[in-house]
């Protein structure tokens, strides 16, 4: 778990899954973010990070109410990293603006229960928060508010935010989103998609519970 790993671990951790994202896709030049708990703070990817630009030293430690030093600006976004941090038990927090996630968002659509693997999130659907600027008080807000019994949401004509138990769960859901996002934008290419019922999602979490099936937390 990440409460276990040493500060110069979790800082390298960071940096390279950051790394990752971009390689992958899911973050291009300096958007999107990464962050996970130290103790009672958090680790947070800087101000204009990229792939090529971070390092373990650039990353920068944040209280949950935003006190930071160095010479390194915290991300825009640690708000909505520390209100998440606040109201779950999240040890890692990723956002992307990746391309089948924004599509969604930007119509103000959260992904419905199109496919089984959208429980894995948690729920029967990703729900999607309205618009709000970026770095705002009310932004952070309406992430946390919807991560309360989600592992993701979309974000009004922005992007994406997940909670993970570490940093490797995190990017993995944000992985799994785009994935699902473009699955569905997919399907409604043939039509409207077939929706789970209430008891087929019923029988979901069932066996969920049954095999530990997921990445809920």
């Amino acid at each position: 778990m990440t409460q276990q790993l040493d500060e110069a671990t979790l800082r390298a951790q960071l940096a390279e899954h950051y790394q990752h994202l971009e390689a992958i896709g899911l973050n291009e030049l300096s958007s999107g973010n990464v962050s996970c708990r130290l103790g009672d703070n958090m680790l947070i990817s800087p101000s204009g990070a990229t792939g090529s630009n971070i390092t373990p030293e650039h990353v920068v430690e944040v209280t949950l109410d935003g006190e930071w030093s160095g010479e390194r600006k915290p991300s825009s976004e640690w708000r909505m990293h520390a209100a998440i941090y606040k109201a779950t038990k999240a040890q890692a927090v990723v956002h992307t603006h990746s391309d089948h996630c924004v599509a969604l968002a930007c119509q103000g659509r959260g992904l419905p229960g199109f496919h089984y693997l959208v429980g894995s999130f948690g729920g029967s659907d990703v729900p999607c928060v309205p618009y709000s600027t970026f770095g705002t008080e009310q932004l952070a807000e309406d992430a946390a508010a919807a991560l309360d019994r989600r592992s993701a949401c979309l974000l009004g004509a922005h992007g994406m935010i997940c909670r993970g138990r570490d940093l490797a769960n995190a990017v993995s859901l944000a992985h799994r989103l785009e994935i699902m996002c473009r699955q569905y934008l997919l399907a409604c290419q043939l039509g409207e998609p077939y929706l789970l019922t209430k008891d087929e999602w019923r029988e979901f979490f069932d066996r969920v519970k049954q095999v530990s099936y997921g990445s809920f937390i």
